[in-house]
């Protein structure tokens, strides 16, 4: 079974320049589980949506880190701890304000676990 959460938005202060970690900016976080298929009704055989996103929101939401690499990587890693039946998991952080002195429509980096 996948389950998907997409377009979270948290604020976050990650970056490399001082000013990203001073003012902050939004973080889109796409998730993307693998789980075993459902065999039941039980919110408890599957992954709760809200704790999901409360897990990778604290964690944008948390200490600043230089890289949104690391970001993903923790927020896939936290998952796979609070959700052990989870097979695979796949996080996409996006930094859609990211200081590129050029026009983007996004910058995002993907962790799997």
């Amino acid at each position: 079974m996948r389950i998907e959460l997409n377009g979270l938005e948290c604020y976050g202060y990650h970056g490399v320049f001082a000013e990203e970690k001073r003012t902050g900016q939004p973080f889109i976080v796409d998730i993307v589980c693998q789980l075993p298929d459902a065999v039941d009704d039980d919110l408890a055989t599957t992954v709760n949506y809200a704790e999901l996103a409360d897990v990778a929101a604290n964690i944008v939401e948390g200490p600043a880190r230089d890289l949104i690499e690391t970001v993903a990587a923790e927020i896939a890693t936290a998952a796979r701890v609070a959700f052990p039946l989870l097979e695979s998991i796949e996080v996409t952080v996006h930094k859609p304000q990211a200081p590129i002195p050029r026009t983007f429509a996004d910058v995002s980096v993907t962790a799997r676990r």
